[in-house]
């Protein structure tokens, strides 16, 4: 079980099945999976879609890592995205730390609100050195809240594509 955070203006709290329609809603908009190609290829198929979901949802991930849903404290709860903090395409040895926002709660410190919790959740509790996010290079709403934590640009994501950059900050 995740530990829950409150933070002035959000819930974060473990992600559950009850939170999977929420999550199929916001990556049905376009411009919340611009930058996501796994995810909009599979938007052609629901079935394949909240199979995916389901599947991240239900993963055992290591000890202290998983996906926290975000919800709104003033606004009754909600919904307005997730962060993660998992292994690198579930197998690491690398933790990456990533988000994803609801398009109608772009632009109000949300994932930047959300993510310092997190991040400082993963060098004092889980007591991780290092942490990595894989960015594409033309999302700049990502880029910015990267940056604004500390993440600084370490190389490339060699894989399908050369549009992703590698962001990681340090314990210290």
């Amino acid at each position: 079980m995740l530990e829950t955070f409150e933070t002035e203006r959000l819930i974060l709290r473990e992600r559950t099945m009850e939170d999977l329609e929420d999550c199929i809603e916001m990556d049905c908009e376009e411009e919340v999976v611009k930058y996501i190609p796994e995810v909009r290829e599979l938007l052609n198929s629901q079935n394949k879609h909240i199979a995916f979901v389901k599947k991240r949802i239900e993963t055992k991930y290591p000890n202290g890592l998983g996906y926290w849903t975000i919800e709104s404290k003033v606004n009754n709860g909600v919904f307005i995205g997730w962060i993660l903090l998992i292994p690198v395409d579930n197998v690491g040895p690398e933790i990456e730390m990533g988000w994803r926002i609801k398009r109608d709660y772009w632009g109000a410190g949300y994932a930047t609100e959300a993510a310092n919790v997190i991040l400082k959740y993963a060098f004092k509790k889980v007591n991780l050195e290092n942490v990595v996010a894989d960015i594409h290079q033309l999302n700049r709403g990502s880029i910015r809240v990267a940056e604004k934590l500390g993440f600084t640009v370490e190389r490339s994501v060699n894989g399908n594509t050369d549009n992703y950059v590698r962001y990681s900050i340090h314990k210290g």
